[in-house]
């Protein structure tokens, strides 16, 4: 456990599960998940060109995610079409651009595709731990200057404006946050764990949580445990890190509900 591979991963799991958990809250209380899933899966995309045009895949998924990101605020503005079937359409039509994108850029197809879906965190450099925790600094302290709008929002859009809040601008910065944190998530832990940080902490701590702020609270020491026990299980049973951590969270999320069940009226 003390060899610098697995403490630049422990460093990685735990700077993103503190800065996933609490904005997934926004994204559960919004019931934006598609959203997430959307936006982690549009990054396929940009980690294709990151490596076709030979610029830093970080900055391309960025990119990407940010021109998808305003893409799907014009598309939520029209009334024709549900947004949830819209982000249903572009979850899946990006996750296959981003797989055939991909499969064209490496000659080693199979281990590319699976780096982007799940990441490979024990591969984490020195420069990976500074977007990390410069990127989840600036993003901490973004929520935390958002965070009394940005609940208004998420409670009543209708009520938030008649109270002066400019919702249309509180919406753009909390989707460009989100976007930038799918960023710097993508390439190490990949779109689906980046997808179960943002959405599973959040879900497990809501049964538990009176007050916004209590659930921000759980979600992240449920995110923070998850990355630990998983690391660890995935380094001493020799499995991959991300999907060992998603397990690890779905096990969470399975006993916040068999509590909320056990608490329910017969």
């Amino acid at each position: 456990m003390n060899e610098p591979f697995m403490l630049r991963a422990l460093a990685a799991g735990l700077g993103l599960a503190l800065i996933a958990a609490p904005l997934g809250c926004f994204v559960v209380w919004r019931r934006m998940a598609y959203f997430g899933e959307t936006v982690s899966q549009t990054g396929l995309i940009g980690v294709a060109l990151g490596i076709a045009l030979s610029i830093n895949p970080t900055l391309s998924v960025l990119l990407v995610t940010i021109v998808v990101s305003m893409l799907l605020m014009l598309l939520g503005r029209q009334t024709k079409i549900p947004l949830d079937s819209i982000l249903g359409v572009l979850a899946h039509t990006a996750l296959s651009i981003g797989v055939i994108a991909a499969t064209q850029v490496s000659t080693t197809r199979n281990d590319l595709l699976m780096s982007i879906l799940f990441g490979d965190v024990f591969s984490v450099t020195v420069a990976d731990l500074r977007w990390i925790y410069i990127g989840g600094a600036l993003s901490l302290a973004a929520l935390l200057y958002l965070w009394r709008p940005l609940l208004a929002t998420s409670v009543h859009e209708d009520m938030a404006a008649a109270e002066g809040i400019p919702v249309a601008r509180i919406t753009a910065a909390f989707i460009l946050l989100l976007a930038f944190v799918a960023a710097i998530s993508l390439r190490i832990v990949g779109a689906l764990v980046t997808i179960a940080f943002l959405i599973i902490p959040a879900a497990a701590a809501r049964p538990f949580s009176e007050t916004p702020e209590q659930m921000a609270f759980f979600a992240t020491i449920f995110a923070l445990l998850s990355a630990a026990i998983g690391l660890l299980i995935s380094y001493s049973a020799d499995i991959p890190g991300g999907p060992a951590i998603v397990v690890v969270l779905a096990s969470i999320f399975a006993v916040s509900m068999a509590a909320t069940l056990w608490r329910v009226p017969g």
